[in-house]
């Protein structure tokens, strides 16, 4: 009755109905929707222009995604590679030792960059390292890392769409991090909302199937089905958030032409 695929499946579960609204999935890599409503925007800022979903004879609901090869898959590196870490929940009682991320920077590009760079000749980097960083600034890097890079994606899909997010929905995994939720939220300046409901994905597929049967009469009755569990708000100052993003872009520029 209902068929979806997995990220617009999440989309719907997150019951992003309306132009502008926006979800962002942490797993091992991001991947981020934004509802651009019955209007197929062809992306020129490095984002994929996407089918959201179709209900009936109803016109088709497009969006932008944004792909992100790693974010939770840095804290596995971390856990895996390094031993840094027993398993991945430590990451954030080790980054909560620190009050910042001692200006370091760690830019993920292990197989090239995704959106919205598309760089397969980017590679890895930490930059501004000292001998005052230590494992905590280091597991805090990590964590901003994700966040960072959600950023640069919401921009590209804000100078596409010509739609100012109000707030961002997420899911996934790594949603469960309180410390990287409210720096995610810090950055952009906008509500960060975790559903009550953590798998999207099905909860999505189980709204689709739900409405061609009947069971859910329309849109709105999914509204009031999904429910919030909790929100950050964010409480950095914008010149500071701005300055923290100002020198990621820097970071990132480090990892460019390093394959030849």
């Amino acid at each position: 009755a209902g068929d979806l695929g997995d990220q617009q499946a999440a989309l719907f579960g997150q019951a992003c109905f309306d132009p502008g609204d926006a979800k962002n999935t942490y797993g091992t890599g991001c991947f981020m929707l934004m509802n651009t409503g019955a209007q197929l925007i062809p992306s020129q800022s490095g984002l994929l222009t996407t089918a959201g979903y179709k209900i009936g004879s109803q016109p088709a609901v497009y969006a932008l995604e944004g792909s992100i090869a790693i974010t939770g898959a840095l804290v596995q590196w971390l856990r895996d590679n390094l031993g840094m870490i027993e398993k991945s929940a430590d990451i954030e009682p080790l980054a909560r030792t620190v009050e910042d991320n001692g200006g370091i920077y760690f830019v993920p590009a292990f197989s090239g960059l995704f959106a919205p760079y598309w760089r397969s000749d980017a590679r890895g980097a930490i930059v501004g390292l000292t001998r005052y960083v230590n494992r905590g600034h280091i597991a805090r890097a990590v964590l901003e890392a994700s966040a960072f890079q959600t950023r640069e994606v919401l921009e590209a899909m804000e100078k596409d769409s010509a739609i100012r997010l109000n707030n961002l929905k997420v899911d996934g995994g790594m949603v469960a991090n309180n410390l990287l939720m409210q720096f995610q939220a810090d950055l952009l300046g906008v509500p960060v909302v975790r559903p009550k409901v953590a798998e999207t994905t099905s909860l999505g597929a189980a709204y689709a199937a739900g409405l061609a049967l009947g069971y859910w009469p329309d849109l709105d009755s999914l509204r009031k089905n999904w429910q919030q569990g909790a929100e950050w708000s964010p409480k950095m100052e914008r010149s500071e958030a701005n300055k923290l993003y100002s020198q990621w872009k820097r970071a990132v520029t480090r990892t460019f032409d390093w394959i030849e």
